[in-house]
């Protein structure tokens, strides 16, 4: 058997176009040839479990990849099904995948789809161009009586076929690597590739490489050889059970029986009580090189209306933002296929780490196909019950545990929560709120404990340190706030308003809750009244002058704690505000809408420190003027360290001021 012919496609390009617009994921071809080879061994197994197929019993069924340096050939060898020369013109001349003009198409026009997911457009066997300049197959197929048939094709249109030299069931595909894949005759490169796609596929994979010894390994061996023997001289003077010792020593070492690749029973595949927590975090460093143990995770086990495995870890972070930095890898039948796609997973699930084995997943449409698609829905509905019902679950039956993770999960439940309104409806009563009394409280639980002192309202912190006088203040007067600092409780506050009508969510300094203040008579008179309000419009003036600020408000009250001078408030709208412009501070339309807008800035002086008394009794002398101004700008400075930080010209001043108020008290002192 001798033919030769062209490859039964629309145009000649196709093997070019293959190489050009998966250059950039070329290593793909490695899933695509070993996952072939699989499928051909897995077939067998299941021929022979029916009956169809005869495999020794002692036979191992397994994948060989052999890389020869010296010949720049990689082979994958597999000892599966097997081809007749009829199947290879079925399923290799005719390029019998769907989607093959549609691929063509595309990419010679433009590479839109450059995030599609790669190799799964139906490429298979062909991504063996992206590095080969020419292909062999030689296969023998199971069949009696069958014969080996070998093809044999250069990169082009055109194909070679005739007799194989296969002596024994299975496939050799062989690769004469070009130019373009040179680099997978480096070991670490393979060793790369393979492990990345391979590392669970369900039959042994094997690798073998095949090299030259250099001259330096030749002249070891000869050394190391030379090591192993005693001189006659030497044995004479040793003793006999000396020589003894010493020539058991130098026998060769048995060598060790090769080990497969891969884990060809991934954890995901067992039953969740047939794994100990060990197995659990063995898999979790192993796959994802993370040094800490995982919180916690989620064994997930679904057959029907559709199959899905896999494990989700919830890890401990470091930082804050280190939650980005989550994985999420997609397998289908134990063959990678990618990371975190968006179309797959919940989108607040990629900030997880896990892996999901989707055997029925549709991976052979482009991802906007699997945005509308009806499984993936499905999936996504499942996985975000599980996640859900097991923080709820951790909450109602070990709460302190789960008050122990919620400084690592916290961050990625408020995230789900904004994403997924489903996930919150399920996860609502379990989101807790560490106060400044160092607690955990739910919203329900801390609005029931406050709400004698300030009813359906839940005050938060957004730096501990910033606003420490605040803190204070409430905690003087047993009052408390949840603290809310990390990035993503800016947008949550706004959030937790929207689903709980009529709460009010407050920074600590937006407002000040009446029981700070010192309860006065209700029946004060009209003269009192009106010496109050003019001291505040007097205050106002005076302030809005010296710091040159018209929109400053300023108020005088009593308040019970006598340490604090001043405090300066911004209502949340304010605040709220400021915050979407800073986040918004490049969008051009966003800063046109809101150029006028000012914030809404209060100043309140305590009437109760002795400070501020002074400074109103100092305002109605005239000659007072000059440390009056000192006084109003340094209260002032006081009250804004407590609720921003001061630029660098503030700082500096902040600080020159400090410098001539000290001066004057010690020169003030001296002249005692």
């Amino acid at each position: 058997m001798n033919e030769k012919g062209n490859l039964s496609i629309n145009s000649e390009n196709f093997l070019p176009i293959i190489k050009k617009w998966l250059y950039t994921d070329k290593d793909i071809f490695v899933r695509e040839l070993v996952s072939n080879a699989c499928d051909a061994v897995t077939k067998l197994q299941k021929l022979a479990r029916m009956g169809e197929a005869e495999v020794p019993e002692n036979e191992p069924l397994e994948i060989h990849v052999v890389l020869n340096q010296d010949l720049h050939t990689l082979q994958i060898i597999d000892n599966g099904i097997g081809m007749t020369a009829e199947e290879i013109k079925k399923y290799i001349n005719q390029i019998a995948f769907s989607g093959a003009t549609d691929f063509l198409a595309k990419f010679q026009e433009k590479a839109e789809q450059e995030n599609e997911i790669i190799g799964h457009f139906g490429l298979g066997f062909y991504s063996a161009f992206m590095v080969a300049d020419q292909v062999e197959i030689d296969t023998l197929s199971f069949q009696k009586d069958a014969q080996a048939a070998k093809w044999i094709c250069e990169g082009g249109i055109d194909y070679e076929m005739d007799h194989g030299s296969r002596e024994t069931r299975g496939t050799t595909i062989t690769l004469h690597l070009g130019e373009d894949g040179k680099e997978f005759l480096e070991e670490s490169t393979l060793y790369s590739a393979l492990r990345k796609y391979c590392s669970f596929m369900p039959v042994p994979i094997f690798v073998d490489v095949i090299k030259e010894p250099t001259e330096e390994e030749t002249e070891a061996e000869k050394k190391e050889a030379n090591t192993l023997h005693i001189s006659p001289e030497e044995a004479a003077d040793l003793t006999k059970e000396a020589a003894l010792q010493k020539l058991e020593a130098n026998k060769a070492v048995e060598p060790e029986e090769p080990k497969p690749l891969n884990d060809t029973t991934p954890l995901w595949q067992k039953q969740p009580k047939d794994c100990t927590d060990e197995d659990y975090k063995a898999f979790y460093h192993k796959v994802f090189f993370d040094m800490n143990d995982p919180l916690f995770w989620i064994h997930l086990n679904m057959d029907y209306p559709f199959r899905l495995k896999g494990i989700l870890y919830f890890p401990k972070l470091v930082e804050h933002m280190d939650v980005m930095d989550g994985e999420i890898k997609l397998y289908a039948n134990q063959v990678y296929i990618a990371d975190n796609i968006k179309e797959v997973v919940p989108e607040f699930l990629l900030l997880l780490k896990g892996v999901l084995d989707c055997p029925d997943m549709p991976l052979n449409v482009s991802r906007s196909a699997l945005q509308n698609d009806g499984y993936v829905e499905k999936m996504n509905t499942y996985i975000t019950k599980k996640v859900a019902d097991k923080m709820t679950q951790l909450f109602k039956n070990e709460r302190s545990t789960y008050e122990g993770f919620w400084n690592d999960i916290g961050i990625f439940i408020k995230y789900g929560c904004m994403r997924e309104e489903k996930f919150y409806d399920k996860v609502k009563d379990a989101l807790l709120f560490k106060t400044t009394d160092d607690v955990y409280e739910t919203l329900s639980e801390y609005l029931e404990k406050n709400k004698e002192k300030h009813e359906n309202k839940l005050f938060f912190v957004s730096d501990e340190n910033l606003q420490a006088q605040y803190i204070r203040l409430f905690k003087e007067q047993g009052l408390e706030a949840a603290i809310l600092s990390a990035p993503v409780d800016k947008p949550f506050v706004s959030f937790l308003e929207y689903k709980n009508a009529g709460v009010e969510v407050q920074r600590i300094d937006s407002d000040i809750s009446h029981t700070l203040q010192k309860t006065e008579d209700s029946d004060v008179s009209e003269a009192k009244k009106q010496a109050e309000e003019f001291t505040n419009t007097r205050m106002e003036t005076l302030f809005r002058k010296l710091l040159n600020n018209d929109s400053l408000k300023v108020n005088v009250e009593a308040l019970k704690a006598e340490s604090v001078s001043a405090m300066i408030l911004l209502s949340e709208k304010s605040r709220r505000m400021l915050e979407m412009m800073e986040a918004y501070g490049n969008a051009t339309d966003f800063k046109a809408m809101f150029a006028d807008v000012k914030p809404e800035e209060t100043l309140v002086l305590n009437r109760s420190n002795s400070l501020v008394k002074n400074l109103l009794d100092m305002s109605e002398k005239e000659e007072k003027e000059t440390e009056v101004a000192l006084l109003c700008h340094h209260i002032y400075d006081l009250a804004l360290m407590s609720h921003r930080p001061l630029t660098s010209e503030e700082m500096t001043t902040f600080i020159d001021r400090s410098n001539t108020i000290l001066g004057k008290l010690a020169s003030f002192e001296a002249g005692k």
